[in-house]
Order: C-alpha cells, then structure tokens, then sequence
C-alpha cells in the first residue's frame, strides 16, 4: 500500500495510495470535504506501520494513544470519483510528547496538489492522561532521522 520510509532531509515520511469511493463523493462527484482527514489517518498509520510500528499494538501493549489535538487543512483542488490519489504524509518534529505529522494529497494521474495538512498529537494513555512516547518508539525515530536533534527531543514535553 505504501512507499519505503526515506530519511530524505532527516524527515520521516511515507506515501500510501488510494482510490476514490464513490460513497466518499456527493452528488457532483467530488469528494466530500470531510474525506481528506480519513485519508489523513489512513497515511499516518501506514506511515507508522512502515516505521515498523503497529498502531493497534502501541495501544493494547504499550498503552499509547495519539489523539489528535490540533488541525489544518486547505484545499487547492477537488477529487473525484474513481481518481487515484497519493497521501504524502512527513512526520515532520516530535517530542516526548507531542507528534506532529503534514500531509499533501495528489491526483496520481497528474500529481495535481488537491490537499495539504497538519496535525498534532498528544501522546496519552487510556485514561487520556499525558505521558511520555514509550523510549524503543523514541529511539526508532532518532535512528530513523539520522539522530537529528532538532528533530526528535525527548527532553521536552511539547
């Protein structure tokens, strides 16, 4: 479904392609807004997985949960039905605490920007109280950025 990880610019980043359902478009065709944070999740999950890192596992066995806390988003062009889209998704800083991931989406066809993104994280725990990322996800990250550290600062909390 996705790309290989590339440490390009010390970033992580990832790419995951999806079709467009008829049921994610209105009566015209296009896309419903709403789609794109969808797709949104779909790239960073898979951007995880591709880090080596099974979303569902960091819940159930390392109780880490990464509610989103912050959004952008703007749209440049419409999708349509039965289009091939690329969800580009970087993560671009992190901190003990806080993830932050940006988004751009494309038409495969024509690589035409439709979208681009962000959001942040706050690491939690299920009783949604504020910790720390677990160390092994710090530490694939810092070996993943090239130990960057401007990038990856498990010191600060935000």
């Amino acid at each position: 479904m996705g790309k290989e990880i590339e440490g390009v610019n010390k970033k992580i980043s990832g790419e995951t392609k999806l079709r467009v359902r008829y049921a994610e478009t209105d009566k015209m065709g296009v896309v419903y807004h709403s789609n794109f944070l969808i797709w949104f999740e779909v790239g960073r999950v898979e951007l995880l997985r591709q880090c080596g890192f099974d979303y569902r596992e960091m819940e159930k066995k390392d109780n880490c949960h990464l509610p989103v806390v912050d959004l952008k988003i703007r749209y440049k062009a419409p999708a349509q039905y039965d289009d091939e889209i690329v969800v580009r998704t970087d993560l671009k800083r992190m901190s003990a605490s806080l993830l932050h991931f940006s988004y751009e989406v494309f038409r495969e066809s024509d690589r035409t920007l439709l979208a681009t993104g962000e959001t942040m994280h706050i690491v939690v725990d299920s009783k949604l109280v504020r910790t720390s990322l677990p160390e092994k996800y710090m530490k694939a990250f810092r070996d993943l950025t090239f130990h960057d550290p401007t990038f990856c600062d498990p010191t600060k909390n935000s």
